[in-house]
């Protein structure tokens, strides 16, 4: 249901037949059938493929191919290289925006890293594409690989993330510290992880003249068609993507890649369409990925277990071509409020390709360094962890003074510690074994996110036979992002979402901007909202004025948008269908256009986090050093929920990936060659179904106005933020053991 009074401005509809039911995806049956078309599966007629040849060294020089041999092989159409290659509009090298990054698409024979990109095969079948580049035989002179925390000289990177200051500081961190009776000082490292979306980075590329038909996986369509643009110096309403359905991004599909752009080269190359797919071992590389950190927390506390200071620095890597640093520090920005705050980073360049985004970019690296600290700090004096987190939570942004929903976070404390059964929690680690002898311990970790919103327009129109449209350019990577948005624009239009036509995936489609930062929900449903509530204002300018509709002249009293009627507010038996509307009107349909944009006087005046607060209990076996996840319970206040089935499963897929982080997951490079050494699902590891318990989530009631006109927050990345921590301090509550490399190997807990 939404409402609209005419007399003021349609911000605040008043919304509730759609939102917070907790329907089922609306892609869900195209999915499971095999029906859902993604990038990769779309052959368009004389269709190639191309295989990328990549270096297997990290760093040198391609001396030689046998371009050759691979053209002799049957089937092979052509092999692109640097020297044989379409010319592109601009350097790919030159940054036109900050988010902009650097790639390789056969430049020069120069290798960055391993994985790189050093020729196109492109053949009639992909058997004689793979086989053409095996053929290419290369050979390298190569440099000593650049790899690891410590490879050269570190520097202090101008920015960290997007733009955030690289040092930041209240109060004086070393006096606090001076005057704490409690103090710890610990380093902690977390490992480089890659993305490993279940769909791989994958391209179908069709020219028509100067037309681009683009198929390929994306969080960002028009970002993506402006950076196509540039690169072949087109004008961005000739390119046309489609990316209705994607497997998973995680960050990693936020930015056209090199292998995309090869894509589009080969197709150029040979005037005919080309489809691109990533091996799962080649997305090790030029995709994106997580950067390894070292961290090292100060932290001091007075008598009665009140923080004097807080003192985090994180050291990260990024590429020797490009600039991404991992803003770890950051993570104690917002937490715990110590009088004196300082955090700062320092970085060096490696032999790899550039990290970027992966889902909760410096808050996943950087809150397991915190939780772990805090957990130790409260050991230090003699505190209950919850005890402790509860005594120093802050009640407002410590690093701003700004207010936020610090209520919230004490409630996810409070409810979630009540579920787990925190209170039958023994202070002394080792204390708990179960019938079987395992080692039992219970951790707990306090998650937040910030609730940021990006700038997205929507188009909506009512028909003529009563039904609604919705359309907007927005990404579903598996969230359930289709059937949220289409919840709030079936309310917007005060229509039930059957119907409703929610138009989605395209990149002529109105632009949603990015499906990053947990935002894509609060940011695409703003315009829709903005333009369902623009829409119902103009048929309402039409019943209104009309002398024959039974709503004329309740301009000032306003109506009320319901089950495909306006009714008036001040007289509800007096109301008009929206079919009845448009046909006295003749016309066929009314549209609008609304936009979606966050407030900055909000913005200044409020610091807008979503919190939780993450309980994880563990089983070691005390002899063999096994762990095993046996119980995890979550309470998050992420404001409104829009539809409470995919809030849960994007939270328990946040706390897997805790989860993960904590026990499983790394990538592991070998020092002398600079190559990932595990680049698989099978050495990669990430939890099986056998190694997650049945999870738990709260969701906390939380009502936030200031965040946007839904009060909506993200959901997306909060869960890892304290569940990587919670199952780190759970482990040592177990063992007695604190692991601060991650994540815990077996050995660490038998030395």
């Amino acid at each position: 249901m939404s409402e609209l009074n005419l007399t003021s401005a349609p911000a605040h509809l008043r919304h509730g037949s759609n939102i917070g039911q907790p329907l089922t995806r609306r892609d869900g049956i195209l999915k499971v059938t095999g029906q859902a078309t993604y990038a990769a599966d779309n052959h368009p007629a004389g269709m190639l493929f191309a295989v990328m040849a990549v270096s297997s060294i990290a760093r040198g020089r391609v001396v030689s191919l046998d371009v050759a041999a691979a053209k002799r092989h049957p089937g092979v159409v052509d092999v692109m290289t640097p020297d044989h290659k379409p010319q592109l509009a601009i350097d790919p090298d030159i940054k036109t925006n900050p988010f902009v990054f650097r790639m390789e698409v056969l430049q020069s024979n120069e290798v960055r890293y391993a994985n790189q990109a050093i020729a196109v095969v492109i053949a009639e079948t992909l058997e004689a594409a793979t086989e053409g580049a095996a053929l290419l035989a290369p050979r390298y002179e190569v440099q000593p690989a650049l790899v690891g925390l410590d490879a050269g000289e570190s520097f202090v990177p101008p920015v960290v993330g997007v733009g955030n200051p690289t040092e930041s500081h209240r109060g004086d961190v070393e006096a606090g510290l001076a005057a704490a009776e409690k103090q710890i000082e610990a380093i902690y490292e977390t490992p480089p992880q890659y993305h490993n979306a279940m769909e791989p980075h994958a391209i179908v590329a069709r020219w028509e003249g100067d037309k681009l038909f683009l198929d390929t996986p994306s969080q960002a369509m028009v970002m993506a068609r402006g950076r196509v643009a540039e690169l072949f110096g087109l004008v961005p309403e000739k390119i046309h993507i489609r990316s209705p359905f994607l497997g998973g991004g995680f960050g990693s599909k936020g930015f056209l890649t090199g292998p995309q752009i090869l894509g589009v080269m080969a197709a150029k190359l040979v005037d005919r369409p080309v489809k691109l797919v990533l091996r799962r071992e080649q997305m090790y590389g030029p995709v994106g990925h997580r950067a390894p950190t070292r961290q090292r927390l100060r932290l001091g506390a007075d008598g009665e277990g009140r923080l004097t200071a807080l003192d985090h620095h994180a050291r990260t890597v990024s590429s020797t071509f490009d600039d991404f640093y991992e803003p770890a520090a950051d993570a104690s920005h917002t937490l715990y409020a110590a009088p004196a705050i300082r955090t700062s980073h320092d970085a060096v360049r490696v032999n790899t390709g550039t990290p970027l985004f992966m889902r909760a970019p410096g808050e996943a690296t950087g809150s397991i360094a915190l939780e772990s600290a805090i957990d130790e700090m409260a050991w230090a004096c003699g505190m209950d962890p919850l005890a402790f987190r509860l005594k120093n939570y802050a009640e407002v942004e410590p690093m701003t003074g700004r207010p936020f929903s610090s209520k919230a976070l004490r409630a996810c404390y409070e409810q979630g510690a009540a579920r787990f059964g925190w209170a039958k929690r023994p202070l002394q680690p080792r204390q708990m074994r179960d019938d079987a002898g395992l080692l039992v311990g219970w951790g707990m970790g306090t998650a937040t996110f910030p609730a940021l919103m990006f700038q997205a327009e929507a188009r909506a129109a009512i028909r003529r036979d009563g039904s609604g449209v919705m359309e907007i350019g927005a990404h579903d990577m598996g969230q359930g992002a289709w059937t949220a948005l289409a919840q709030i624009a079936a309310d917007s239009v005060g229509l039930d979402i059957d119907r409703l036509d929610f138009r989605s995936g395209t990149s002529d489609l109105p632009d949603a901007g990015i499906a990053g930062g947990s935002a894509h929900t609060a940011t695409a449903g703003a315009a829709i909202h903005s333009a369902g509530a623009a829409v119902i204002g103009k048929l309402a300018d039409l019943a209104t004025s009309d002398e024959r509709s039974p709503l004329f002249g309740a301009g000032n009293a306003g109506v009320i948008a319901r089950d495909g009627r306006l009714i008036r507010r001040d007289d509800e038996s007096r109301s008009e269908s929206y079919a009845e509307i448009l046909a006295r009107a003749g016309v066929a349909e009314v549209e609008a256009r609304g936009t979606g944009a966050p407030n900055p006087a909000a913005m200044e005046q409020y610091a807008m986090h979503a919190h939780g607060a993450v309980f994880a209990e563990v089983k070691v076996d005390p002899e063999l050093g096994q762990v095993r996840l046996t119980r995890m319970i979550g309470a998050f206040a992420a404001g409104r929920i829009v539809n409470p089935r995919m809030v849960q499963s994007q939270l328990f897929g946040g706390m897997i990936w805790g989860l993960s982080f904590a026990l499983h997951e790394e990538a592991v490079t070998d020092r002398r060659s600079g190559r990932i050494m595990n680049a698989n699902l099978g050495e990669y590891h990430i939890p099986v179904n056998a190694d997650v318990p049945p999870l738990d989530v709260i969701t906390v009631e939380e009502h936030d106005p200031h965040v946007n006109a839904l009060g909506i927050k993200g959901v997306g990345e909060i869960g890892i933020t304290g569940s990587a921590g919670a199952v780190a301090n759970a482990v040592w509550h177990a063992t007695g053991v604190r692991v601060r490399n991650f994540p815990v190997r077996i050995e660490e807990l038998l030395t």
